[in-house]
């Protein structure tokens, strides 16, 4: 295990805060006016990460830290030896043991699939499906669309959603559409790394890994996720360009394009931050 001295893993604080600071500022100075954001909120809103949690700093389970006095400065799951600290796997729960190799697992058996890249985000579109405006998602949002052509040209579609949280949201009506019914007993079936929402959960999957994997992963993750998310709504039947969102109109064949290069280039990136996931529970595992 190597250490870092006192004031090597300070400046990653910093850089770590520099990195996801200006998007929990924004939110929380959203949410003090009552204000919502229908595209970058879903980073704190969907997911369970609190922002606190988010900003705070963990060297993970490889790294070890120098410190001044006996006292752990990060949390509970450290220890401290001759003003050494690291993390103490034996206090790790059986839960979280088993939700880690659950999590080697799936990046694994995901990684192994080839990806699906003629989604065209079609999910967004399934969720307003037949859905009255009254009770669409953002409703405080047009539509780029009347519901009667939304309908029209998602029947001319043919949707290929593999990725359970996205399907799970289809109305009613939508659901049969899809190629295959999914559920959550299937995920680790169907999971693929071209899926938009597989690829920012790459997040939920490295903060539940929280404090064993080191928070560059969690924030490299985390800031993938966001440019994930503006895709997935531009993407959207959602006019959002009051909102600086420049729609992907995949409903045309240039759009489509568009989309694909988009994901082909975000599946990338992700394969990259699921090499490293994996790569790490697998060492996570060997230790224990």
């Amino acid at each position: 295990m190597n250490t870092l001295c006192q004031s090597v893993w300070k400046e990653k604080i910093a850089v770590h805060e520099k990195k996801i600071s200006p998007f929990v500022n924004d939110f929380r100075s959203r949410r003090a006016r009552g204000q919502a954001h229908p595209v970058v909120d879903f980073l704190f809103t969907y997911y369970s990460y609190r922002p606190g949690q988010l900003l705070k700093w963990s060297p993970g389970i490889n790294l070890a830290l120098e410190v001044e006095i006996e006292k752990p400065p990060l949390d509970k799951h450290f220890k401290i030896a001759d003003k050494i600290c690291f993390l103490d796997l034996s206090t790790m729960t059986n839960r979280q043991k088993k939700e880690l190799v659950w999590i080697h697992d799936l990046m694994e058996s995901t990684s192994r699939r080839p990806g699906i890249f003629k989604c065209y985000g079609l999910h967004e579109w399934a969720m307003v499906y037949s859905v009255p405006l009254s009770k669409i998602r953002h409703e405080k949002y047009p539509l780029r669309m009347s519901p009667e052509k939304i309908k029209t040209f998602l029947d001319s579609q043919k949707l290929c959603c593999s990725h359970y949280d996205a399907f799970r949201f289809f109305s009613p009506e939508a659901k049969p559409k899809n190629i295959t019914h999914l559920s959550i007993e299937t995920r680790e079936k169907y999971e693929q790394p071209a899926c938009l929402h597989t690829n920012m959960d790459l997040y939920k999957w490295a903060y539940k890994l929280s404090p064993w994997l080191s928070s560059e992963i969690i924030a490299d993750a985390f800031l993938l996720a966001a440019e994930i998310r503006e895709l997935d709504m531009r993407a959207s039947p959602y006019d959002l360009k009051p909102l600086g969102y420049a729609p992907v109109k995949i409903e045309t064949d240039q759009g489509k394009e568009e989309y694909e290069s988009l994901q082909r280039g975000f599946s990338l990136k992700a394969d990259s931050i699921r090499k490293r996931i994996f790569s790490e529970t697998k060492k996570i595992i060997g230790l224990l």
